[in-house]
């Protein structure tokens, strides 16, 4: 597949399916890699294969032809139900629709067995796979190792789109929002008071205690954004709604749209926000995906240093233990974040700020 290949490439990809089936952070970086394909192919089918309820993320792209949703939590309810019938049922038929596309190259953005499998259930003949490990690799007709600067927003898909010899001048997270969405997020901004008003939206959730800021400190940032005339609004999933309820009894003047928006809908309101602060979750990287002035904690995980816009920044004191990951060896005190003032998030607002706004 890369421009050394025995075969020109131009020639092979003609229906392209992308693996990339989860979560939303990682489809965000992952989404230059449908501008890079289609700018270097520009005839080709380009299909997206992602779980069910991701849908609306990516399906305005309009690079991508065909959003595909892997029905995963159907699979796994019927493992757990053990109707292993129904489970193989459902797999035939999947692997049926898959194959009736009739994919010449299945990219595993993913590389891991669900992935892998994924591909190779397609019937693409060339399957591609980044990094494949948990013996993906075995369902792949070919491996890219992992490499980029790690420094750098999205690295390791660019370094993919390079060694498969695609297009890549261009590679930065960018994501499109419906018109639908766009209006449904209207109508909530008009519900909450907010028509004609300067918003930031708080991303304060993920799935790790070690990944989140402190209710104190958001706390103390918000009297200070307050403050810049700029209304706070909290995003986040369903499965926020307990953490969102704690959180907004210390910061009262927030609106709390958590667990009211769909997936699309919350794009929407990122996309027409003055300003997106947030830890490291998937809202946070759509903040820099729609370009907008962007602030980003990040602790326990390895973080993006280099974010490519001047209007986005990232606050990460490199401790020695960090990052840890899913392995935190400071008991719950999770100093990486704690460690990060209210007051030295807001001089970064202030930067990004004042950036002029970039195409």
């Amino acid at each position: 597949m890369s421009a050394a290949a025995s075969t020109d490439p131009r020639t092979r990809l003609k229906r392209v399916l992308v693996v990339r089936t989860s979560a939303i952070g990682d489809i965000v970086f992952a989404s230059p890699i449908a501008s890079a394909l289609r700018r270097t192919f520009p005839d080709a089918h380009i299909a997206w294969l992602v779980e069910a309820g991701l849908e609306e993320l990516i399906a305005s792209d309009p690079a991508i032809d065909e959003v595909i949703a892997w029905p995963r939590r159907e699979w796994t309810q019927r493992h757990r139900d053990r109707d292993y019938l129904g489970l193989l049922a459902a797999v035939r038929a999947f692997r049926r629709s898959l194959r009736a596309r009739r994919f010449d190259t299945a990219l595993d953005l993913q590389g891991l067995f669900k992935s892998g499998l994924l591909a190779r259930l397609s019937g693409a003949k060339h399957r591609i796979g980044l990094g494949s490990r948990e013996g993906s690799q075995l369902l792949m007709t070919r491996v890219i190792e992992r490499g980029g600067p790690i420094e750098r927003i999205s690295s390791e898909y660019l370094h993919f789109a390079q060694a498969l010899g695609l297009d890549a001048a261009e590679f930065v997270p960018t994501l499109f929002a419906s018109p639908q969405h766009a209006a449904r997020a209207q109508a909530l901004l008009s519900e909450s008071g907010l028509d004609g008003r300067d918003y930031a939206v708080f991303a304060p959730f993920t799935t790790r205690p070690q990944k989140h800021w402190f209710d104190d400190a958001w706390a103390g940032l918000t009297r200070m954004v307050v403050a810049e005339q700029i209304q706070p609004v909290v995003l986040g999933g369903p499965a926020d709604r307990a953490g969102a309820a704690q959180l907004v009894k210390h910061i009262p003047d927030a609106v709390n749209l958590v667990g009211r928006t769909s997936l699309g809908e919350a794009a929407a309101l990122i996309q027409r926000a003055r300003l997106v602060i947030g830890v490291d979750t998937g809202l946070t990287h759509m903040g820099l995906a729609f370009k907008r002035p962007t602030v980003a904690l990040f602790g326990s995980t390895r973080p993006y240093l280099d974010t490519c816009h001047p209007n986005a920044e990232v606050i990460w004191l490199g401790l020695p233990c960090s990052p840890c990951r899913r392995r935190p060896t400071c008991r719950g005190a999770f100093t990486c974040l704690r460690d990060i003032a209210p007051e030295q998030v807001m001089a970064a607002v202030r930067r990004v700020l004042a950036v002029p706004a970039f195409p």
